[in-house]
């Protein structure tokens, strides 16, 4: 029985495979000649790769159409130092004779004897990889032999090279090793890497090298040019990298075109965001925004590669031979991109009622923005925690740590200024230089609570040497927000950290902003920080005098907690109170002044 992607094979192309089960591979050999050349006219013909399983007796004990994901194995515990006694070997219709990404994942995970891969090209066999598992000190990795022409892989010693690993595997206490190990590659622009190595921690992901290269043009097929990439794919197997990012966007040929010359998994900038994204998001909104970024980020790269997107989806009757595979997963997105923006839509309007209710009440809006990692949410917690307004301050701290894109959800809390107004402050998820436009576009319902405050506090990180490129990138998110004529200030976080000089450079290249040095982690000259947010929120308050009989004492407490009072006499008639008020209490007392001024 053939198994996998058999759809639209006729049976006796089925028959033929299924007739590789009547054949015996001899002890000591990988494959016979005559199997080889039937898979490999087979997979010329169909387009699809053959994968067939032997065991260490010669018999093929599975053939499936598919990646070599697709063989059915049980996993094999690492323990039991052993190997699994079987090997798989497969086909490459695209004539690239590597071992993928996924070739080597399923040699380590099912412990294969071995596995091969054979570059197929119109019936002719452009190579054959060998992939073997090996031990590397304490942890189980794998090795790769060739590319071999058909004649050196059929003599290849294959049982002296299983005794061999099965000899280290008994020795040793083997365990597997599922780390991310990473190389970064860029255009010769080091700081931006140090902030991609970032990136890659925030996913649990280890940098083991970096890889430069000067230029000017980008190279359509590779990025970094074809003798560049086949330089990576080297510098790649002597780093034992399994894993390739790349600074910049990729486009889907660049990508594919990559993973087949360098046998490795490759992604670029974007997605590394998008994936910390998505891991990051707690709330219901906050995983739409990112699913949403998400399909828009791959409908743009769908590739009709191969078998897997060339399949037809019509049949007898039908108008035509169908929607192509890839033309029905480009429709499942857009639909699917409709159904998440028509939510979003929802969720915003809730949230634009939520905005309507606080303008009502004449509450003061500021907003938290800056780089990711500069502190804005050790800055919120802080505020929420010590000037708490009602029972704020029973609510959950936002998390906050020292990483990229610690916190991703936007949240509001209202908090009691020195002048007693009370504000709305909200802290909003971090911007960084390359943000994905989608991601931008995703996120604009939850960033437009900035383009409705009252007043912008722009949190940098003043001990970072890139700060000045920070305040640059967070300025031109919120030119797009259309946010840059808010009132606003800086505010110099982990001063304690910075040197003279660093602050002396942002306060002289920065000179339009108001500033303030301020430490959220330490707790440092936060007064001062809220005195100069109540002196840039606009004023709506006003100097009232009231005349409170002694029959409403309740209205006189609340005064004294609500506002600020600069004078209080006790008459006959009642007390006297001259006091500072905002919108909220000059609305609730109005009936007892009797002197108002704007301050």
């Amino acid at each position: 029985m053939i198994k996998g992607n058999t759809d639209g094979i006729k049976d006796f192309i089925l028959n033929e495979l299924d007739s590789l089960h009547d054949i015996t591979v001899e002890k000591n050999k990988i494959i016979e000649p005559e199997m080889l050349a039937l898979i490999a006219s087979v997979s010329s013909r169909i387009n699809r790769e053959i994968n067939i399983a032997i065991d260490r007796k010669g018999n093929v004990t599975e053939i499936s159409i598919g990646d070599s994901s697709s063989v059915q194995l049980p996993f094999l515990n690492v323990q039991e130092k052993r190997l699994s006694g079987v090997r798989v070997i497969h086909t490459h219709p695209s004539g690239s004779s590597n071992l993928s990404n996924i070739d080597i994942s399923a040699l380590t995970k099912l412990k294969l004897d071995c596995i091969v891969a054979i570059g197929i090209n119109e019936d002719y066999v452009t190579g054959m990889s060998i992939g073997f598992c090996s031990v590397d000190g304490n942890d189980l990795s794998h090795e790769v032999v060739g590319p071999l022409s058909v004649e050196e892989v059929v003599n290849y010693d294959f049982l002296s090279k299983i005794e061999e690993i099965e000899g280290f595997l008994r020795k040793r206490d083997i365990v597997e090793n599922d780390d991310e190990y990473a190389i970064l590659v860029g255009l010769d622009d080091n700081e931006s890497l140090d902030e991609l190595a970032e990136l890659a921690r925030a996913c649990n992901v280890k940098v083991v090298a970096k890889f430069f290269q000067k230029k000017t043009r980008i190279d359509p097929c590779y990025f970094i040019g074809p003798g560049k990439a086949q330089e990576l794919a080297v510098f790649k197997q002597l780093k034992k990298a399994n894993l390739i990012i790349f600074d910049e966007e990729l486009s889907g040929m660049q990508v594919r075109n990559l993973e087949e010359l360098t046998s490795c998994k490759i992604i670029d900038r974007t997605i590394l965001i998008l994936e910390i994204f998505a891991t990051r998001a707690r709330t219901r909104e906050a995983k739409i925004q990112v699913e949403l970024a998400q399909l828009k980020y791959r409908s743009s790269r769908l590739l009709g590669f191969g078998s897997t997107m060339s399949r037809t989806g019509g049949g007898v009757g039908t108008k035509g031979p169908g929607e192509k595979k890839l033309e029905i997963d480009k429709r499942r997105i857009r639909e699917t991109i409709y159904d998440l923006k028509q939510e979003l839509e929802k969720i915003r309007k809730t949230r634009v009622t939520q905005r309507e209710k606080r303008d009502e009440s004449g509450i003061p809006k500021i907003s938290l923005v800056g780089y990711t990692n500069v502190g804005k949410s050790t800055l919120r917690n802080l505020l929420v925690d010590m000037y708490a307004a009602d029972n704020t301050s029973k609510k959950e701290a936002v998390f906050a740590e020292n990483m990229l894109f610690a916190t991703l959800d936007i949240t509001t809390r209202a908090i009691v200024l020195p002048d007693k107004r009370v504000a709305s402050l909200t802290d909003t998820v971090g911007f960084v230089r390359k943000l994905p436009h989608d991601l931008v576009e995703a996120f604009k319902s939850t960033l437009e609570e900035v383009s409705f405050s009252d007043l912008i506090i722009h949190v940098v990180d003043v001990s970072s040497e890139t700060a000045p490129e920070q305040i640059l990138a967070v300025e031109k998110v919120l030119g797009e927000l259309n946010a840059l004529d808010k009132p606003s200030f800086l505010a110099l976080n982990k001063f304690e950290m910075a040197s003279p000089e660093q602050i002396a450079a942002i306060k002289e290249q920065f000179s339009r902003y108001q500033m303030i040095e301020i430490s959220a982690k330490e707790n440092k000259n936060i007064d001062e920080f809220l005195q100069m947010t109540v002196s840039l929120l606009p004023q709506t308050t006003r100097k009232c005098t009231y005349l409170i009989p002694y029959s409403d004492t309740s209205m006189g407490a609340f005064l004294h907690r609500n506002s600020i009072i600069q004078e209080e006499e006790y008459e006959g008639e009642g007390v006297k109170i001259i006091a500072i008020v905002n919108d909220e209490v000059y609305n609730k007392c109005k009936k007892f002044m009797i002197e108002e001024n704007i301050c």
